[in-house]
């Protein structure tokens, strides 16, 4: 069965290259551009790994982090911090919410699939 990724990024240039490097992988993409939009789709389509943008507009991916680590229902899906605020402070605290991976923009591509590939074959 093919594993789900959902883009949460509010940059249409980063959403469509992220998807596309996604769906050459064989994965199937899910997108939403905004925080609020990025959690209720987590909710109803309870993706294997979602690709989170810190900087969004309604809520911003630290406040979706925190969102899903603390909704036990969610406690599957894994979260990888796709984002330009790449100092430690700001990496520090994205892990610390419960991020499983956190690379900041701009980013290589092959290190992100990589990246994705290992997030997926370790969360089950």
């Amino acid at each position: 069965m093919s594993k789900t990724v959902l883009i949460v990024d509010d940059e249409p240039n980063i959403a469509i290259s992220v998807n596309f490097l996604m769906s050459r992988e064989g994965l199937e993409v899910l997108t939403a551009h905004d925080g609020e939009e990025g959690l209720a789709r987590i909710r109803a389509d309870r993706p294997d790994l979602v690709v989170l943008d810190v900087m969004m507009p309604k809520l911003d991916g630290f406040e979706v982090c925190r969102a899903v680590r603390t909704d036990p229902a969610l406690a599957g899906v894994r979260i990888l911090m796709l984002t330009a605020k790449g100092r430690t402070a700001e990496i520090a605290k994205g892990l610390s919410l419960g991020a499983d991976a956190y690379i900041p923009k701009p980013f290589s591509t092959r290190e992100l699939v990589a990246k994705v590939k290992e997030l997926l074959e370790t969360g089950g």
